[in-house]
């Protein structure tokens, strides 16, 4: 088993407090940002930051839909990182300034993929896929942080 990963990352024109505040708002910002890629969005405890637990489907290809129950935790003062109990995956939001009033949100996604020829396809395709669906999590955000 080899490690995978995916990352995609999206400047803003808004403060990175501003940003880090509504990616870490699970409760009413977080829905507002996903793709119909997720469905059954529910938050289960907290609902802001660190402690925050959180569950949804993912469909990540037409036939392959992960059933996810992140635990939410906040290792540094601009990070989030979401952990699955349901599979290895680890999501990691960073804020870092990018300028005055500017900052940039790097989302890293990592997870322990398949072995054999099978791993090989998942360490090509994977990325990509999720990355597209992130995408479109961080151009929804630039909405909420005008």
């Amino acid at each position: 088993m080899g490690q995978v990963q995916a990352t995609t990352e999206r400047v803003y024109d808004a403060a990175p407090e501003r940003v880090y505040e509504a990616l870490a708002d699970y409760q009413v910002t977080r829905p507002k940002l996903l793709p119909a890629q997720y469905s059954e969005y529910e938050v289960r405890v907290g609902g802001t930051g660190a402690g925050t637990q959180v569950h949804w489907k993912l469909q990540a290809t037409e036939k392959r839909v992960r059933d996810c129950l992140f635990t939410v935790s906040a290792p540094k003062p601009d990070q989030l990182v979401e952990k699955d109990a349901n599979s290895s995956m680890v999501i990691t939001w960073t804020v870092a300034a990018a300028g005055e009033g500017r900052s940039k949100v790097t989302v890293t996604a990592t997870w322990q993929g398949a072995t054999g020829i099978g791993g090989f396809f998942e360490r090509t395709f994977a990325p990509k896929g999720l990355n597209r669906i992130h995408d479109q999590v961080l151009a929804n955000l630039a909405a909420e942080v005008r």
